[in-house]
């Protein structure tokens, strides 16, 4: 069996389990997943159908000859001339009396709007519950490429160690860790260099700060590598941490054990959440634990599962996610720790090697 069959298997299975009579992908992620390939998006409509008896490829005449070789799929083309309206609709009719669709979640909203018009009274579903639920489930490839792209994330981590230094801005050290990616091959996504009172944004803008002695510094990067991202928090100072900083990153260590102690197969995503939370709010803190412990890491950099305080969602062996509690005190410092683990039957296993003790420039 090929891949895309049986990637497309697993799909009808699903739809049969749902009560689903279609599915439309646009060019992101949900298509990558099932076609190991999308085009370039554009305003185009380039959509993935697929049936129970079949699937077909509706694409512009001007990207037919790329797509017959890389969708896998049979093709429906439509002209720019016509425009997609006609098309669509005669293929749509041919997938017989549709009660239930689904819809990729990402695609534009006037490839929805399309579908729509075709199809007025039918149920709609987002990919998200479908797709998305079998990309949470990591496959041997996927795990290989994952733990390869962590691999140079740490390179990258410790090229932006050996650039940290005191009247560099925060721009300056990223760019080493930019360069590193580029050295190895990867396609930056982020690399947030957060000094002093920044480090109390969790998203703060890399900017132009000049950094000095005695900042802490919270590193955030990650990039694609073969197909896949990383994504790795990390903390450092610069000559020496700040007044009250060795308490609070060993409340955020706490915290991290915690959540990996509680997570295993057949928990509910909350319960890892729970584990961190309690942790840091035990500690005096909770105020300062502003984000969800956790996100998926897989073709995207957040995808499901989200381990929030409120997600049911039942995690499962080979779920890849992030592990990254932190305490932000506005003012002074934010420290976070971020591990992407890969469930296994007894419990996570961290893809970086790169220990999360603090790393001192001197």
């Amino acid at each position: 069996m090929t891949e895309l069959n049986r990637k497309l298997d697993a799909i009808r299975s699903e739809m049969s389990a749902q009560g689903i009579d279609l599915v439309a992908l646009g060019p992101a992620a949900h298509m990558q997943w099932a076609l190991d390939w999308h085009p370039h998006p554009d305003e185009r409509l380039t959509l993935a159908l697929i049936g129970q008896q079949e699937a077909v490829f509706v694409v512009p005449s001007v990207n037919a000859e790329q797509a017959g070789t890389n969708a896998g799929l049979p093709l429906r083309t439509w002209r720019d001339e016509d425009g997609p309206s006609a098309v669509l609709a005669a293929v749509v009719r041919k997938f017989g009396d549709v009660t239930t669709i689904c819809l990729d979640e990402t695609m534009r909203t006037d490839f929805s709007l399309e579908l729509l018009n075709v199809l007025p009274d039918a149920k709609r579903v987002l990919a998200s519950e479908l797709v998305g639920k079998l990309r949470m489930i990591k496959d041997a490839d996927e795990y290989e490429a994952l733990k390869a792209s962590a691999l140079v994330n740490d390179k990258a981590m410790q090229a932006g160690f050996a650039a940290l230094k005191p009247g560099l801005t925060e721009k300056q050290v990223a760019s080493a860790i930019r360069d590193s990616f580029a050295e190895q091959g990867a396609d930056v996504a982020f690399a947030l260099c957060a000094s002093g009172p920044n480090g109390a944004f969790p998203h703060h803008s890399t900017g132009d700060r000049v950094i000095q002695e005695g900042d802490s510094i919270v590193f955030d990067i990650g990039a694609g590598y073969g197909g896949y991202p990383s994504d790795m928090t990390r903390m450092a100072a610069v000559g020496h941490a700040p007044d009250g900083y060795e308490e609070v990153h060993a409340i955020v260590e706490a915290a991290l054990l915690a959540a990996m102690e509680a997570a295993r197969p057949g928990v509910a995503a909350h319960v890892v959440d729970d584990a961190a939370r309690e942790v840091i709010t035990d500690a005096g803190y909770g105020d300062y634990f502003v984000h969800r412990t956790g996100h998926g890491l897989g073709l995207e950099v957040h995808e499901p599962p989200y381990l929030t305080s409120s997600s049911q969602t039942e995690l499962r062996e080979n779920m890849v996610f992030s592990i990254e509690p932190g305490i932000y005190i506005p003012g002074r410092f934010g420290i976070r720790l971020e591990e992407i683990v890969i469930l296994r039957r007894d419990g996570p296993e961290i893809l970086s090697s790169l220990e999360r003790t603090l790393h001192v420039a001197r």
